[in-house]
């Protein structure tokens, strides 16, 4: 491999805080096993995980005058092998790095490899090309109504609002889905309590056994949780005051997917 230039500093931090990051990123072991197996020493081991690997890289940098261990490390910790069966996870991680490899010039594929690109010069640029959300909430197989009621949200990774639309989504698919106006709790029990029929307007099965009528039931305190949990918080609050992580996000959205699934597959009875 011909000589890559040295990655400037402000970009092999925000690598090292990707990969070395609290909750997702690698464990101390981890980070000295990759070390050992790229052929990098590791002269502060006992700093934390993210001044442990920056100081590791830079150094290489340094003795190398050139960024191709620091390069090799990447590709060496994003082997798709080490991400079998959490292929989310795997374009989660790669769509951090792309949104800071790209300024500099490179690109990290799906078989873990780098290819040279032109190198982003702006914020939205690198955003449009990385497009680290959207990528993993597709990646699951979120429901497209998530993704259609999102949109503009998931552009800017706006985690905040992304979860206040999608929770919004589903009040409009109980009213689309029944034709009521009515919204909140009250639109929940509308749609899916039995009331003075007998029988929800919106039923997830026949609604025969206990256990099939504490399903339905199970739906609507679910609905009513993510509107009393997020809906309503979010309307009320400003975006300052309710932080919520790219990791958290990715959970509600996924969990609201499910939600849309089962309203979907509900059979919508006849109301006199």
């Amino acid at each position: 491999m011909a000589a890559a230039p040295e990655l400037n500093d402000a970009t092999l931090q925000a690598i090292c805080d990707i990969l070395a990051d609290t909750q997702t990123g690698l464990s101390g072991s981890e980070i000295g096993r990759h070390l050992s197996a790229c052929g990098i020493a590791d002269p502060t081991p006992q700093a934390t995980k993210r001044h442990r690997l920056f100081q590791a890289l830079h150094a290489r940098q340094v003795q190398d005058r050139c960024g191709n261990h620091a390069l090799r490390f990447v590709m060496e910790v994003m082997s798709p092998v080490r991400f079998i069966g959490d292929h989310a996870r795997f374009e989660f991680e790669r769509g951090k790095l792309n949104a800071v490899l790209c300024f500099a010039g490179y690109d990290l594929g799906q078989d873990g490899g780098l290819t040279v690109v032109q190198s982003a010069k702006t914020l939205s640029e690198a955003e449009a090309r990385a497009g680290t959300f959207r990528k993993a909430l597709v990646s699951r197989q979120v429901h497209a109504d998530v993704l259609r009621f999102c949109k503009a949200e998931l552009l800017v990774d706006n985690y905040f609002h992304a979860v206040f639309e999608a929770v919004k989504s589903v009040a409009e698919k109980l009213r689309s889905r029944t034709g009521l106006t009515s919204d909140g709790a009250a639109l929940v029990d509308e749609a899916l309590a039995s009331g003075k029929v007998g029988h929800p307007r919106l039923a997830l099965n026949a609604l025969m056994t206990e256990s099939e009528r504490n399903e339905q039931s199970g739906l609507m305190s679910i609905i009513k949780g993510l509107f009393s949990a997020f809906r309503n918080t979010t309307a009320h609050a400003p975006k300052i005051t309710w932080p919520i992580s790219e990791q958290d996000a990715l959970d509600i959205l996924s969990f609201v997917s499910l939600v849309h699934r089962r309203l979907d597959a509900a059979i919508r009875t006849h109301i006199n």
